[in-house]
């Protein structure tokens, strides 16, 4: 048996049809021009809480956790804005939150914990930004931003390491940046034979030539011990902790160079056979 639809009913379903698809155009089109407006609001807002931070002197550590939150919390606002304008219920929209609980805070809780680490790397501060750490998680490099959930580091190849900071809060943190000077420390190895006291007179003479070398603490050179085929000369020296790779490389440079100069030889391994 079939049912009779007049022209009327069908007119109505069409115009019900038409004004719905209109509801929902200018409901997404809408959401498209708060989405639109609200990036560029977003962004200049960041751009303003950034030049407000840096008028401020915040310490730059402090500036990158504190604009990620800001961030964060505009781009959560404008996810909102923009679910309440395509007609979701905010409400309908918490209850299924809600009900998706557990999943949900068992998703969170290692972002949770990061969380929590970047706050007591913030407090506590064992490293900022600029300095070069190397953390017993096995994370090392040039801190350049502490985010509200990862440290990030450059390394010296140029790789980007993301830390989580919950990690890093618990790890053995070695901080290269945060004396002033550092130690710099070589082990030269002689033949067995060689005037020791020409060895040192040259060695300090190297050392006194560098003005990078610091008179205080006194640079120390001294016997460090007598190996199976050489007699290895242990010297210590202070630098800027900026010139310490600098100092390293061009220390081995020089007294290869000089002592091949001055006739003192570096040693090869040798085996002494005693024939019955």
């Amino acid at each position: 048996m079939f049912l009779a639809i007049t022209n009327e009913q069908i007119n109505e379903v069409i115009n019900k049809l038409i004004d719905g698809s209109i509801d929902l155009g200018g409901r997404i089109l809408g959401a498209i021009i708060i989405y639109i407006i609200g990036k560029f609001i977003v962004n200049w807002a960041n751009k303003l809480f950034a030049k407000m931070l840096n008028k401020r002197k915040v310490e730059p550590s402090i500036q990158s956790f504190l604009k990620s939150i800001i961030n964060i919390t505009l781009l959560v606002l404008l996810f909102l804005a923009v679910i309440g304008q395509l007609g979701i219920e905010l409400t309908s929209f918490a209850a299924l939150l809600a009900s998706a609980g557990v999943a949900v805070g068992m998703a969170l809780s290692g972002n949770l914990s990061n969380f929590a680490g970047g706050v007591i790397i913030l407090v506590f501060r064992p490293y900022k930004v600029g300095d070069y750490i190397e953390a017993s998680t096995g994370a090392s490099g040039t801190v350049t931003d502490i985010q509200i959930f990862h440290t990030v580091l450059t390394t010296p190849d140029n790789r980007v390491v993301f830390a989580p900071n919950g990690a890093m809060s618990g790890a053995v943190v070695t901080n290269y940046s945060r004396k002033d000077i550092r130690r710099v420390d070589f082990s030269f190895g002689v033949e067995y034979g060689t005037d020791f006291k020409q060895a040192q007179t040259i060695l300090m003479e190297i050392i006194n030539k560098d003005t990078r070398i610091l008179k205080e603490p006194a640079p120390f050179v001294e016997v460090g011990n007598l190996a199976e085929s050489s007699v290895n000369i242990t010297v210590r020296v202070w630098v800027k902790a900026s010139d310490y790779w600098d100092v390293n490389f061009d220390m081995n440079k020089n007294v290869y160079a000089t002592f091949n100069e001055r006739g003192i030889s570096f040693p090869f391994p040798q085996l002494t056979v005693h024939q019955a």
